[in-house]
């Protein structure tokens, strides 16, 4: 999936580099390729490819990454451009963390 990238600049994906060991599960489980590893820590490499899945951050045993899930989808974000509010799935919930 290298090579695919969303609307640019929305993704809210973050990585607290203190907290970060370096272990490379972020990596491991990113389907787009996101991460990369330099000795002890991750780097965000690609933040527009991000599709905020979350699955980064489930993984992380050290809760060094933070993702709004769904944020950056294309539901989300033309939800947000018509209603002129923030981008939402509009599912209810916690914020429309499961619907994309």
């Amino acid at each position: 999936m290298a090579g695919l990238k969303y609307i640019e600049g929305v993704a809210t994906l973050r990585l607290d580099e203190e907290a970060c060991t370096g272990c490379g599960m972020c990596r491991e489980v990113c389907p787009h390729g996101v991460f990369g590893t330099e000795p002890g820590k991750a780097r965000i490499e690609n933040l527009d490819a991000c599709m905020e899945c979350g699955a980064c951050a489930l993984n992380c045993r050290e809760g060094a990454l933070s993702v709004s899930q769904g944020v950056g989808c294309a539901r989300a974000i033309i939800h947000g451009w018509i209603t002129g509010g923030p981008p939402s799935c509009d599912c209810g919930g916690d914020g429309g963390s499961t619907c994309c």
